[in-house]
């Protein structure tokens, strides 16, 4: 059987974030429409060094190996969250995105009202009870 396209993991973790982003935004958007008074925001916790790539390529953990002495350690990482979770300057900002405890302008896909709702509504067709 010829395979058409293969899985590449890079494009894979690519998607699911504008998905998380995404999401978010159209939770927010639905929520505040409904008056709801909860905030939802997207983040990027930055690049972690853990154990994430332990099952991945040869190219991947030599990589690894050069860039861990750039990226975060858990707690740094776990900032962004603390932050919108605990901070009052935060307190009713929903719907953005944040990155290293600031908000952060997203890719321009990621703020596509439109590709929000469609994946929403997809979300919704998958999940729906038979």
């Amino acid at each position: 059987m010829c395979q058409l396209f293969s899985y590449n993991s890079y494009y894979a973790y690519g998607q699911s974030k504008l998905a998380n982003i995404l999401h978010a935004k159209e939770l927010a958007r639905r929520l505040k429409e409904e008056g709801a008074g909860i905030t939802i925001n997207a983040l990027h916790p930055g690049v972690i060094a853990t154990n994430l790539s332990r099952h991945s390529n040869f190219m991947s953990v030599v990589l690894y190996g050069v860039f861990k002495h750039f990226q975060k350690n858990i707690p740094q990482g776990a900032s962004t969250t603390c932050y919108l979770a605990l901070n009052p300057k935060v307190k009713g900002v929903s719907g953005e995105y944040f990155a290293d405890n600031n908000a952060y302008k997203p890719s321009d896909k990621a703020n596509d009202v439109e590709l929000a709702k469609k994946l929403w509504e997809f979300g919704m067709e998958l999940t729906k009870s038979k």
